[in-house]
């Protein structure tokens, strides 16, 4: 679900709870080739064809971090 133009917003399960998670829109244009000015569908399409490598960073920092709510932004997918 897109969160407001920001980003696409996304649930994960930890612990019997769901962690309410968004990974911004210029983390998808800087590290999943999401063109600028995309359309709705292409952002959903794009978040969906990265969801595997989304949900791993996300989990990462879940358990490094644990909160009720996580923004994934560029620097999360940068690597050392």
């Amino acid at each position: 679900m897109l969160a407001n133009r920001r980003g696409v917003a996304f649930g994960l399960v930890r612990q019997n709870n769901t962690v309410e998670c968004v990974i911004t829109i210029a983390a998808l244009e800087t590290h999943f080739w999401l063109e600028l000015g995309a359309s709705v569908s292409r952002i959903l399409k794009t978040f969906r064809d990265g969801y595997g490598r989304i949900r791993a960073i996300a989990e990462r920092k879940l358990l490094a971090h644990p909160a009720a709510h996580l923004e994934l932004a560029p620097d999360d997918f940068a690597h050392p």
